[in-house]
């Protein structure tokens, strides 16, 4: 039979990518949005997939539309990719943060267990609730310490996970997501702003590209291989929570530098420091130790940070308008 999949936060980067993926792998792909009818889902367009998913309007806080929802639909896998994402935006509205991350993921939770025990769950989580690793890399047994409202609402929802995992028998698990890009990143994310910055500069309108601050050092990967951990982690025998990284870090200044040299450019004759865009409190150094996934899942990152850069800035120098996902190994 065919698999039915509902993946919340469909219209972001990862919602997309992963729609995308489970569309080749045959599922039956739903998607819930908080306003499906004025959502252009430009994502989903630029994939060339709109009109292949199902996709309705859900307020995942509120419990009662969720749980309704599911027992309608009973879907085979639910992963959560929902909620506010930016962790500078959540410096200016925690509380919001927070409800549409922890808040959201206890009604998912709390609606498969009630209406859809049957269902397999995934929770994109994120490496930021490490905090600062300094040089040794987290592995899935590293504390945490969230550093911004965005990395503590994700820890609560880690545990939320953790918790219906342990007490009802629910089959959920949580990918520690660190850092992933691509050409469906949005503009308010720092890579997203290099490559923009970058492509404009190179086509001759001038300008500086101002960043705040660049020796931060960040683990960065590929968004499209990343969904195919996500699926993974719902194929197994078990729930188990897994980190998805490449394994290794570069600092942004890295980041900027293959971006324009990618257009022939030396970044130093363009970038200028901004105070004004650093956080309050920042994340210096994010490591990550993905082996735990390597081991079980047999998933391991082919793209490394310059092939993200470079691939971004090809996608964003095209005359074209597509959106185009680049290579996506499966």
């Amino acid at each position: 039979m065919t698999k039915k999949a509902l993946i919340c936060g469909v219209s972001g980067q990862d919602g997309a990518y992963l729609s995308s993926l489970l569309l080749e792998k045959g599922y039956e792909v739903y998607g819930f949005s908080r306003n499906a009818r004025d959502n252009p889902f430009h994502n989903l367009v630029g994939l060339g997939i709109r009109d292949r998913v199902h996709l309705d309007s859900v307020d995942l806080s509120d419990l009662s539309s969720v749980s309704r929802a599911l027992m309608n639909l009973e879907p085979d896998e639910v992963y959560n990719l929902a909620g506010q994402s930016s962790v500078g935006l959540s410096f200016q509205e925690p509380a919001k943060t927070f409800n549409s991350i922890a808040l959201a993921t206890l009604n998912l939770l709390e609606a498969i267990r009630t209406a859809a025990p049957s269902t397999r769950f995934f929770n994109a989580n994120s490496g930021d609730c490490f905090g600062d690793t300094g040089d040794s890399p987290a592995n899935e047994a590293t504390p945490f310490r969230p550093m911004s409202p965005y990395a503590t609402a994700k820890t609560a929802a880690y545990w939320q996970v953790a918790n219906y995992r342990d007490a009802y028998g629910i089959y959920a698990c949580s990918g520690l997501m660190f850092n992933h890009e691509s050409p469906l990143r949005a503009s308010r994310f720092v890579t997203r702003k290099v490559v923009d910055g970058a492509v404009r500069i190179a086509s001759g309108q001038g300008g500086k590209l101002h960043l705040g601050d660049i020796t931060i050092s960040r683990d960065w990967g590929w968004a499209p291989e990343y969904v195919v951990a996500m699926w993974m982690m719902l194929q197994q025998t078990a729930p188990r929570d897994y980190i998805v990284a490449t394994g290794k870090s570069h600092r942004l200044e890295d980041f900027v530098e293959a971006a324009f040299r990618t257009l022939g450019l030396d970044w130093r004759d363009h970038v200028e420091s901004d105070p004004a865009v650093v956080r309050p409190l920042e994340i210096h150094t994010s490591k990550a130790d993905p082996s735990q996934a390597a081991a079980d899942l047999g998933w391991q990152a082919t793209y490394r940070m310059v092939d993200v850069a470079r691939m971004m800035v090809e996608n964003a120098a095209r005359p074209a308008t597509s959106l185009g996902a680049g290579p996506n190994p499966q």
